[in-house]
């Protein structure tokens, strides 16, 4: 393809682009340590949460690269950055669909046996399947330099190869459109099910026993998670929209407005997951804030209690600790 032919992506837009990648690795870090502090939240949804954030990860320290260097030739970095902003991307579809599925059977079906059952074949898919699209792009030469016609700046398939279309639905278009039917459907059954079932919603989330506060909490915490989905939607549709521009040849693919929607949509996925199921949260959030305000004032703090506990005064009690109820976290 011709250099005249090349989306330019303008320096705001990179400044934008890089800024949402920041947003997106530092939420899915979020995500991430919440789930490793504290073992009361190491559920199986909250799990299947990580291992999307681990993608989104990955996706928002590749994009940033490609972003930042705008790359111009098939060079070998272009090449190294593609083929992981390609596999994660690709995880990240999977890893979407997975959680829907599991929700789906969890909450529909009313079975976590069968729903812990599909955990096992969701890793083999959804880090096998696109291991082996990123293998196979690179023994054929596939991926590299795109002239930003359907990325902003980071290289994905070649544009010079012949046949560049269906390596670009292999490699995630294919399974970006898949999802839009598939999300929906899913999430539409979930709703329906949580609306019919809302009276008695603790039958239906069988993740914890301690108390009916703690059934309060994960029925809460299903329905955030079912927004997903929607999540997923709203940012990944730009890409799609610019990749059906591509295939009608039209010059609005580069509209700047559209580049930018395209270049936050792809990057922000992890920062909107953490505003949702960390920041918008109240038991994640209010840990948080404690971790955070507890570390600041610390070395007053330690001082104090060590004091009031030499005297003779009232120890830290620790029963409101022991009586809260175990949440999922999301």
């Amino acid at each position: 393809m011709a250099d005249d032919n090349r989306t330019e992506v303008f320096v705001y837009e990179q400044i934008v682009i890089l800024i949402s990648c920041a947003l997106s690795l530092l939420g899915s870090l979020l995500i991430i340590c919440t789930y490793i502090i504290w073992t009361d939240l190491r559920t199986t949804p909250r799990k299947l949460l990580v291992f999307l954030s681990v993608t989104d990860l990955l996706s928002a320290l590749s994009y940033s690269y490609g972003v930042g260097r705008i790359f111009d030739s098939n060079s070998v970095e272009c090449i190294t950055q593609g083929a992981i902003s390609t596999f994660a991307n690709t995880s990240s579809f999977f890893w979407t669909v997975a959680i829907a599925v599991y929700l789906y059977i969890f909450i529909v079906k009313s079975s976590q046996r069968l729903a812990d059952s599909l955990v096992l074949y969701f890793h083999l898919i959804s880090w096998g399947v696109p291991l082996a699209i990123t293998v196979a792009a690179l023994a054929l030469q596939k991926i590299g330099y795109d002239a930003s016609e359907v990325s902003v700046g980071w290289c994905w398939v070649s544009i010079q190869a012949p046949d560049h279309v269906l390596w670009m639905l292999l490699t995630g278009k294919i399974w970006e459109i898949l999802a839009y039917v598939i999300l929906p459907v899913l999430y539409i059954l979930i709703k329906s099910h949580i609306h019919k079932a809302h009276a008695a919603l603790s039958e239906y989330r069988p993740i914890l026993h301690s108390n009916p506060v703690s059934s309060s909490f994960s029925a809460m915490a299903d329905r955030k998670l079912t927004l997903i989905p929607i999540i997923f939607i709203s940012l990944r549709i730009w890409s799609t929209v610019r990749f059906l521009l591509l295939l009608l040849d039209s010059p609005a693919r580069q509209n700047p407005v559209l580049v930018t929607l395209h270049g936050i949509g792809n990057t922000f996925q992890g920062a909107a997951n953490c505003i949702m199921f960390v920041l918008c949260t109240k038991p994640v959030r209010v840990r948080l804030v404690a971790l955070l305000c507890c570390r600041s004032i610390s070395s007053h703090g330690v001082t104090e209690s060590q004091s009031q506990h030499r005297g003779g005064g009232d120890a830290p009690s620790h029963a409101e600790d022991r009586n809260r109820p175990q949440v999922l976290g999301e």
